[in-house]
């Protein structure tokens, strides 16, 4: 059963292409991937992601649940902080990636991905041996992503709340459109600034209509799924089941800035032997030197043939007007600067280690 947001008919209304991602029918494009990239990295723009999963964890030992589940450390949490994470397995692996929101000392908002819900709901349930009380709200609650440059600007007529000043992963709730207890976060995946606004789903249509209202004088437009894709990839954001899943090392991602060994939490030891022993595979970024567009799963080969790692990310950038990718390779050829080859329809095509962000 694929599902639909509150908003998916008024998608199929505005022209969009309607494809099934993570069991949802969403939007992968309107005008185009290049136009819709480019009207975020310049100006505004709109995306519905209302099929990721939000949970709730309320309760004296909150806390102590997510220390144990998360790889980062959450007393750094203030009310009105959000941390980025992951929920790492038993076997090295990783669960999820997610975003904690500090509500209060005993509240915490969860986001995680929309492939992961119900397995992410299971794990923090399996380890909720602290009387933790928890609620999934996922199937009501609306997400908009409203991202780029312009995005305070165009929004700022429709709350109280002072877009502009907020720092980086901070949130406030407010009144936003005229809707109550709207919780407003300057974060995104698209390394073009804006905010995340949670909404109920009663309130999805009233909210949407409201920020295409106030954004038309700055040429507000709705993007979809691809340009999201492309958007992510120029930062060198990973995204789940394609560049980390629960068969790739944390460590050999480069999540190591939030992985905290300071705490105990699932997994901890091995993944501290794992860091003093050092990895042999890193996730790396990599641009084209000669055309070809890497595609997940295309083997990375060295000068002589030999395979030495594969793509998990790769497109062209419409930043750039040149093909960028993302993959494991053995750690000798990590370094920036290091020519490798992309196996692409039986031809050996040469790239170079880039280190992330592509666009600065």
């Amino acid at each position: 059963m694929i599902k639909n947001t509150a908003l998916s008919e008024l998608h199929s209304a505005l022209g969009a292409k309607m494809v099934p991602f993570a069991g949802f029918n969403m939007p992968v494009q309107y005008s185009g991937i290049i136009d819709e990239h480019e009207t975020v990295r310049t100006g505004v723009g709109v995306f519905d992601v209302s099929h990721m999963g939000e949970f709730i964890l309320k309760g004296d030992n909150a806390l102590d649940l997510i220390q144990k589940i998360s790889s980062n450390d959450a007393t750094k949490l203030y009310d009105g902080k959000v941390q980025y994470a992951y929920i790492p397995n038993e076997t090295g692996g990783v669960v999820d990636d997610f975003l904690i929101y500090r509500i209060d000392e005993k509240t915490y908002f969860l986001v995680v991905n929309a492939s992961n819900i119900e397995k992410d709901w299971n794990w923090i349930s399996k380890y909720n041996t602290y009387g933790v009380e928890m609620k999934n709200i996922s199937d009501e609650t609306s997400l908009f992503a409203i991202q780029g440059p312009k995005a305070a600007e165009a929004l700022q007529s429709l709350t109280d709340i002072e877009l502009a000043p907020m720092e980086y992963y901070t949130f406030q709730k407010g009144v936003f459109a005229g809707v109550e207890n709207v919780l407003v976060s300057a974060t995104g995946y698209t390394g073009a600034g804006g905010f995340e606004i949670y909404v109920a789903n009663k309130d999805a249509k009233k909210v949407w209509d409201a920020i295409f209202e106030a954004g038309s004088a700055y040429d507000i437009k709705p993007i979809g799924l691809g340009a999201r894709d492309t958007l992510r990839l120029e930062m060198g954001f990973c995204l789940y089941g394609n560049d980390i899943d629960d068969n790739t090392s944390p460590l050999a991602a480069g999540l190591g800035w939030v992985t905290k060994f300071t705490k105990d939490f699932v997994n901890a030891e091995n993944l501290k032997a794992e860091k003093e022993q050092g990895v042999t595979q890193k996730l790396i970024g990599f641009e084209m030197i000669d055309r070809g567009i890497p595609r997940h799963d295309y083997d990375i080969l060295d000068a002589q043939g030999n395979k030495i790692g594969r793509v998990t990310s790769g497109t062209q950038s419409p930043s750039l007007k040149k093909s960028i990718g993302l993959g494991y390779v053995d750690t000798a050829f990590s370094k920036e600067g290091t020519e490798l080859f992309i196996a692409i329809r039986n031809q050996s095509v040469k790239a170079v280690v880039k280190k992330p962000p592509f666009v600065k």
